[in-house]
């Protein structure tokens, strides 16, 4: 059987359960899939539907959205937490203080991972760090 062109996939998904200290059985198992079908998508000869990679994620514990860019069937998107923060701050749900809390986090999570954008961490447009602590947020750094 020839291999199918679905990108990384296969060796993503096998790095992907060995990081997760999971056998082939039991990722096959966890998601509900057999395990010569698993073992044909680690090895490049199947191609999983998006409902399998669904399931896969899942048991993997990772996004789904990251099995689809691999399998190619959605672009990588490159976004640098833009999304995150128009997602917060458009949440009807929270309030401002719950929006500048959660931003705060996000940031000194990307900030801990070498990821804040700016000086201080925080995206071009948001408040600086200090702006957030004039606002009486016990939380704030």
């Amino acid at each position: 059987m020839a291999s199918l062109n679905v990108g990384n996939l296969g060796e993503f998904l096998r790095e992907q359960r060995r990081t997760a200290q999971l056998s082939l059985r039991q990722l096959a198992d966890a998601a509900g899939v057999s395990n010569p079908y698993l073992s044909q998508i680690e090895r490049g000869l199947r191609k999983p539907s998006a409902d399998i990679l669904q399931q896969l994620a899942k048991a993997l514990r990772i996004s789904a959205e990251t099995l689809y860019v691999q399998a190619g069937i959605l672009d990588e998107r490159k976004v640098d937490g833009v999304e995150v923060h128009t997602a917060i701050l458009t949440d009807p749900a929270l309030t401002e203080k719950q929006k500048q809390v959660l931003l705060q986090i996000y940031e000194s999570f990307r900030k801990e991972n070498g990821h804040g954008s700016g000086s201080d961490g925080t995206p071009a447009g948001e408040p600086a760090p200090d702006a957030r602590e004039a606002d009486g947020d016990p939380h704030a750094t």
